[in-house]
């Protein structure tokens, strides 16, 4: 009996049905059938069923002889069903990678709940995904703080989900044992998903995206006129119907008849549902079943929607759509006045920047900005903390939002962009220092000092190396670049590569700072003790391997697409291992946190065990390894300093991660297409900091064999360090403070530490936890790979079943080739000999 039976009613989707097919057949969870129900379609949705039914046996096709309608298919699937779970799913919709293992692993750490329920996002025509606005709602929280199983009277907020069949697993015993089935007719999801949640005696939630809701531009239910529309009051007839059957579930009957109307009221409000000719009659049965079902002293709504329900009500069709017209003209007024205080605003701003560039330059004022405004971070922080050290007779004042201003630190000002003071700022500062550039409408004055620090080692191309390269230029105006690089007076610069690569693409007459990168201080400053503090802040268990896994941006991408499935190699490394997520900053919105698709760190930037970017929902569970997404945190250098391994592709960050000497792994999977859109400076798979995978299998080996931190892995390193890290020694920022601010001649800052010398931040562990023994028995040579092998007999897909494999230490400093037997330890742990640990000199 497999342990999902997975539903496919198929009507006149055959543009989208092989891809829905596909997201469940493609799951890494196998043990599944996959019911498709031909719903005597007229197109070739029926071949295209017993094509895939021909090349997978868990495909089971059916047939309908007549057209039942979206309900009747599912019940044909559900007669035909054998699962532990029953699950629907559209055939214009897909499931997202990872979600039936996601949701397998939920239901056994939650004891078999009749009902699951997780969530969606909305997929439009673009192919742009948008999270349900409510996902707060399925948020599991903390275990002793939320309940993990429970009826729905003690969360009945769930009622505000969007009432479909399809966001959630039942079981199917449950399904049989309470007779549930879908009628007849349009919103067929509502007398099915009302009784089974208030039937229900155990529910779980899953936090995690598991449903694409394909948004069709034409063709969909919800976007046809048809008079079908009206179903939608017989549906809540049913509804109300089997609450009078139970006289228990009474006390549901406000929360119901608040749902009814707000349904209706989306109905009557939705452009193009609804006939012409049949509004009248909508507004009439809609007042009907308003009288018939409002219980006894129903409280009225707060606001508008209380005139809207009495309308409603009184099936006051004319009267409603005034209401709502009026509603159309109040917000184009509030748009157009809005507009025109914008403008007013703009007008005023810029007066006021004429009046205070009038004003003589203050000397004692220094401005700093990072990352386009958000927040305190990279370069110009460490910068800025040194100038309140070493210059406390300048004043800093930082530009950034609301959003970002728990980063600042005490004492340092906070400019709104766009405001007043942001201006005036802006007119007199002294010293102006960024990692981009500031906004166009600046005009630096004379004794006025320009800092322009970046914000990375380049490996891809930039400036005007862009010019051929679209993809990434996406329509810069190169001549404004140009002028905007004509207000620096310096450049920072890390490395020799860094330095001739700025003076090329950025042509002006700055001045290069060869002093090393400010916000790289900390690895060489930073104890042991401070580290331990940091991981234990962000939530990495004691004892385990913490890997760093930053992924960079795509320009030939027009969202975050995950690169790797964390849910397996989470499962492949084991518990031993801790991956932290951070996604490129450009996918993380103005909060402050990340997650294109997910939940993600409070303001604080502690890591929790949530959805990966773009990944959903990750794992915390016995004999997995912890995925943390820590896209929010606001400084990287912590980040760093917690990781005892940096997983890269093509970040600039793997040249700041080097300064550490700890392994660092490249994961090149699209490096032929990454290069092709944005360009390179180098190979880096020809030149890498560490050990190159093209694959995830490769990329587990790499872990299971010892690679990632063996000996070649220290050379190449070494190598790289050598080459990109010359000026870090931990004194970046003191030799810029000195040069920019106090005026100091080059001669006279101090010289730079020897690269023998340094002695970066300890790593937090030098012993390697248990690797799962198949993968160590997998593992080829370095960049080499195969799958890992099943474990146990019953297949891998059943998580409450015990595993077979067995797991065993292995020397991380294993050499190239795999393992012997000598290498495996019987111990839990076994030295690592290739990770750092240098006391600090006293």
């Amino acid at each position: 009996m497999p342990r999902f039976s997975v539903i496919v009613p198929a009507y006149e989707v055959q543009p989208y049905l092989t891809d829905c097919l596909r997201s469940v057949l493609e799951q890494d969870f196998t043990d599944l059938e996959l019911i498709a129900v031909d719903d005597h379609s007229p197109d070739a949705c029926g071949a295209i069923i017993d094509e895939a039914a021909a090349c997978d046996p868990r495909v089971r096709p059916v047939h309908l002889p007549e057209n039942a309608g979206l309900g009747r298919a599912r019940n044909a699937g559900i007669r035909r069903a054998t699962g532990d779970y029953l699950l629907f799913l559209d055939g214009d919709d897909t499931l997202a990678p990872g979600s039936l293992r996601a949701i397998a692993d939920r239901l056994a750490r939650t004891g078999e709940p009749q009902v699951l329920v997780f969530d969606y996002a909305r997929v439009d025509w673009t192919g742009e995904a948008v999270r349900n606005v409510r996902a707060e709602l399925l948020r599991q929280g903390d275990p002793e703080r939320v309940r993990q199983v429970f009826r729905l009277d003690q969360r009945p907020e769930l009622l505000r989900l969007l009432m479909v069949a399809w966001n959630k697993a039942y079981r199917r015993d449950f399904v049989r044992k309470e007779g549930f089935a879908f009628p007849p007719g349009f919103y067929e999801d509502t007398p099915w998903t009302f009784p089974v949640l208030l039937t229900a005696e155990s529910i779980a939630v899953l936090d995690r995206v598991c449903v694409h809701y394909r948004q069709r531009r034409r063709g969909g239910i919800l976007r046809t006129t048809s008079r079908r529309h009206l179903d939608v009051f017989e549906q809540y007839d049913r509804v109300f119907r089997f609450l009078d059957a139970r006289p228990g579930l009474a006390h549901w009957r406000p929360a119901l008849f608040q749902r009814m109307v707000d349904h209706f009221g989306v109905i009557a409000a939705a452009p193009g549902r609804l006939p012409m000719r049949a509004r009248a009659e909508f507004f009439r049965r809609a007042g009907a079943h308003h009288r018939r079902y409002r219980p006894l002293g129903a409280a009225a709504p707060p606001g508008r929607a209380r005139w809207r329900g009495l309308l409603l009500r009184l099936g006051a069709r004319r009267a409603y759509e005034l209401l709502r017209g009026a509603d159309r003209l109040r917000r184009r007024a509030a748009d157009r006045g809005r507009t025109a205080y914008a403008r007013a605003r703009r007008a005023a701003l810029w007066l006021h920047y004429r009046v205070q560039r009038c004003r003589p330059v203050d000397p004692g004022l220094a401005v700093f900005a990072a990352y386009w405004h958000r927040g305190y971070a990279c370069h110009p922080a460490a910068i800025e903390a040194k100038v309140r050290e070493l210059a406390p007779g300048v004043r800093t004042a930082w530009i950034t939002t609301p959003e970002y201003a728990h980063t600042l630190p005490p004492g340092v000002l906070r400019l709104h962009p766009g405001s007043a003071a942001y201006w005036t700022a802006l007119a007199r500062a002294r010293f102006l220092v960024n990692n981009v550039n500031f906004t166009q409408g600046m005009r630096k004055r004379p004794g006025q000092i320009h800092l322009q620090t970046h914000h990375g080692t380049p490996l891809k191309h930039m400036g005007l190396d862009l010019r051929d390269r679209p993809a990434a230029a996406r329509g810069m105006d190169f001549g404004k670049l140009m002028e905007r690089v004509d207000r620096w007076d310096y450049s920072l610069s890390a490395n020799r590569h860094t330095t001739l690569v700025w003076e090329r693409v950025y042509p002006s007459g700055y001045t290069t700072l060869p002093y090393g990168a400010p916000r790289n201080d900390v690895f060489q400053h930073a104890t042991e003790d401070e580290v331990a503090r940091l991981r234990a802040r962000l939530g990495i268990p004691a004892g385990t391997v913490a890997v760093l896994y930053a992924p960079t941006h795509r320009d030939y991408q027009r969202r975050y697409v995950p690169r790797l499935d964390l849910e397996r190699v989470a499962r492949a490394l084991g518990p031993g291992f801790t991956l932290l997520v951070r996604t490129h900053y450009f996918h993380v919105p103005a909060t402050g946190v990340a997650s294109p698709t997910g939940r993600v760190p409070d303001a604080s930037g502690h890591g929790r065990v949530l959805d990966a970017p773009g990944h959903g929902r990750v794992l915390d569970a016995p004999g997995h390894g912890r995925v943390l997404d820590v896209s929010g945190h606001g400084r990287v250098e912590e980040l760093c300093l917690a990781a005892d391994a940096l997983l890269t592709d093509y970040s600039s960050l793997m040249f700041d991660y080097a300064n550490l000497d700890r392994p660092i792994v490249i994961h090149a999977d699209d490096w032929d297409a990454y290069r092709a859109a944005r360009g390179a400076y180098f190979d880096i798979t020809a030149a890498p900091p560490g050990p190159v995978s093209r694959t995830e299998d490769e990329l587990i080996a790499l872990f299971a064999g010892g690679a990632w931190c063996g000996a070649r892995s220290a050379a190449l390193r070494a190598a790289f360090r050598g080459r990109f890290c010359p000026y870090d020694d931990g004194r970046a920022a003191e030799r810029v403070v000195r040069r920019v601010f106090l005026g100091e001649r080059h001669a006279l800052l101090p010289p730079v530490v020897p690269l023998a010398e340094r002695r970066p931040a300890p790593t937090a562990v030098r012993t390697l936890p248990n690797v799962p023994a198949g993968l160590a028995g997998a593992a080829g040579p370095a960049g080499a790979a195969s799958p890992a092998s099943p474990t146990g007999p019953a297949g891998p897909d059943r998580p409450a079943e015990p595993r077979a494999a067995r797991r065993a230490g292995v020397v991380c400093a294993a050499p190239a080739a795999p393992p012997t037997s000598s290498q495996v330890a019987t111990p839990a742990t076994a030295p690592i000999t290739s990770l750092p640990h240098r006391s600090r000199p006293h």
